[in-house]
């Protein structure tokens, strides 16, 4: 390249960054502060003296004993009380991937020890869960039953089953997720605790070959988990964790593992528009460009491009530059991959594409898309650009990350925060109450899930706070974990913003006075389940779909099918459910006693059309009825 490309390149690049830091509108260093509160907030286990979320209190101090081994601590993954192995690995993948490559940076906001504790505090988790070089525990509490208990950490009465991994029972994915969060995390500790770095890496080894030579789904092993994290394969996590390994160790091993396994494994094949806990082929082509922009190739260069092309595709297919090949984007500009909780992806495609603008911009290089040559200072203002949706440049003008600004959604649905916590009510919530008394009600939560990203907005940009649209409402760790590299990245371009201090502490909860649960009537059986509603339009099916025990009490989840046999549409359906003694999910909750409508994101209930919802209560069913509709 002759001297003027290069000064070309060099003003676009120093252009590029201009621009970015004079669109700076956000306070990046104070979202970054509050999302590693979100995982304080998400701890389990006996708190630390110095947590800064005081509305927590210590929760499932007895896990892993029944199975005699002790499963204490790790996180909760969203808004339950689950700790599921393979987004609570994928998420310390992610913290700690930002403590090794931006660690200049969060060490000048004053963070890293904030950082390196919400770190440890996994995989601290993980090392007593991994307690044979061949066995892991991948899982503790049943998703099925904490689902339907609406109840605070500190109060939990549901099972807290856990799960192994083993030779008989493989999860190469979870198992090797595992080893990659402990390679990285390695990595981050090394120049702070170097004994603990090499405790983390022998670890990292042993998962990584028990989830090689034993291969297989976690969730087939583990079949509960099957409705909540269904696995689509473990070849991306193994090459995952080799690369990861790789660079935690310099092994020449584990770099040819990535290279001799690139085509069986889909690494060099599988040209992907997602990066997120279940799939990391994005993830493992951009971390091995790296080697090769670094110059480390040697021998395997030929095979390391195949990555790069991959990861170039991402990358142009993110952009829209990818010849009409591209992600999918909101009319606001989101990234859009799925309904459920979308913005998680957004937020670790945003990470990822800031890790690759950097390293393109180290080597000064350039980016070639089918569509165009675009500069590593496009790449980060594309990853800006999810940032600063997430942060409220969008078209509600809401903040998804709750607590940051001063609009964000105050009817997150997570457990703990929407219920006033025990230093003010001292009384244990059962499970059914705190449907009764806390989920249902109209009011903001008492507790602001501070750095909690909320699913986020439908395709079209729509959102709706509403405790029950989980889909939309609800946080999780995956969600969160990405946005400590990307804001830290952001807020490095303000250099005013250094040297900040972290929150110390919050404020305490204002007081909450509860109204008591409605006393339980049963309701006497139903001769014929399938009803019709005299003289309406609309049809019912009640359906037992599973039981289970808690203590005494059996508890029953029903189905109800709700058919439209006319041939009109309906819009406003109101429904009146008696005798309900527990939990409903589906239904938005009217001011009316026992009444129910759509919930907002449905508007019409079109001819022939179904809606399902369910409720969960010991005894006998509920009794549904039309109220009225148009």
């Amino acid at each position: 390249m002759r001297i003027s490309s290069k000064l070309h390149v060099i003003g676009l690049l120093l252009v590029g960054l201009l621009a970015l830091q004079a669109g700076a509108n956000f306070d990046y260093g104070d979202a970054m502060d509050k999302t590693l509160l979100f995982f304080e907030a998400q701890r389990s286990g006996k708190l630390p003296p110095h947590q800064r979320v005081k509305w927590r209190g210590d929760s499932g101090l007895k896990d892993g004993f029944l199975q005699r081994v002790n499963l204490v601590g790790g996180y909760y993954d969203a808004g339950d009380h689950v700790k599921f192995g393979l987004p609570m690995a994928f998420s310390l993948t992610m913290l700690a991937w930002s403590a090794v490559d931006y660690s200049k940076e969060i060490v000048k906001l004053n963070q890293m020890g904030n950082t390196l504790a919400a770190i440890k505090w996994g995989t601290d988790y993980f090392i007593k869960a991994h307690t044979q070089p061949n066995v892991l525990w991948a899982q503790v509490g049943d998703g099925e039953s904490d689902h339907y208990c609406w109840e605070r950490a500190e109060d939990m009465t549901t099972p807290r089953n856990a799960y192994k991994l083993d030779p008989s029972h493989p999860g190469s994915d979870l198992a090797a997720e595992t080893a990659a969060a402990l390679a990285a995390a390695s990595l981050a500790f090394k120049p702070y605790d170097s004994s603990y770095s090499a405790l983390l890496l022998v670890h990292a080894k042993q998962l990584f070959s028990f989830a090689d030579t034993f291969r297989g789904l976690y969730d087939d092993s583990i079949p509960n988990a099957q409705a909540f994290y269904t696995s689509s394969g473990y070849s991306d996590e193994l090459l995952w964790a080799a690369a990861w390994l790789y660079r935690a160790t310099k092994d020449v091993y584990y770099l040819k593992y990535v290279v001799d396994n690139a085509v069986s494994l889909g690494g060099t094949g599988w040209a992907v528009k997602e990066f997120s806990w279940d799939n990391k082929y994005a993830g493992v082509q951009i971390l091995l460009t790296k080697i090769l922009l670094d110059g480390d190739g040697g021998s395997y260069t030929p095979t390391l491009k195949q990555y790069q092309a991959k990861a170039d595709y991402f990358t142009c297919a993110c952009l829209q530059k990818n010849n009409g090949y591209n992600v999918v984007l909101t009319p606001g500009g989101l990234i859009y991959v799925r309904e459920w909780n979308n913005l998680q992806y957004a937020s670790s495609a945003a990470f990822l594409l800031a890790m690759y603008s950097d390293y393109l911009s180290e080597r000064k290089a350039v980016l070639t898309c089918p569509e165009g040559q675009v500069q590593p200072s496009d790449v980060l203002s594309f990853a800006k650009s999810q940032a600063d949706y997430i942060l409220g440049k969008n078209p509600k003008s809401i903040s998804y990350l709750v607590g940051y600004g001063q609009n964000y959604p105050i009817h997150v649905h997570h457990r703990g925060a929407s219920i006033a916590p025990v230093s003010v009510l001292h009384s244990a919530v059962t499970c059914i109450e705190g449907f009764e008394t806390w989920y249902r009600r109209p009011q903001a939560n008492p507790n602001i899930i501070y750095g909690g990203l909320v699913g986020g907005p439908s395709k079209t940009d729509d959102f709706s706070d509403d405790r029950s649209n989980y889909e939309q409402t609800e946080p999780t760790l995956s969600g969160s974990a990405p946005l400590v590299g990307l804001f830290c990245k952001l807020q490095s371009l303000s250099p005013a913003s250094y040297h900040r201090t972290p929150t110390p502490y919050q404020k305490p909860p204002v007081s909450y006075h509860p109204q008591p649960a409605a006393p339980y009537h049963k309701a006497p059986e139903s001769s014929n389940p399938y009803n019709k509603a005299p003289g309406g339009p609309i049809k019912f099916l009640h359906s037992i779909i599973s039981t289970w025990t808690i203590g005494p009490t059996t508890y029953y989840k029903h189905k109800v099918v709700v058919k439209n046999t006319s041939q009109k549409p309906i819009t406003d359906l109101k429904l009146t459910v008696e005798n309900l003694s527990g939990s409903l999910w589906g239904l938005s909750p009217c001011p009316e006693k026992n009444t129910y409508e759509l919930p907002q994101w449905i508007k019409i209930l079109s001819p022939g059309s179904e809606l399902i919802f369910v409720y969960v209560q010991g005894g006998a069913q509920a009794r549904v009825s039309i109220k009225s509709y148009h």
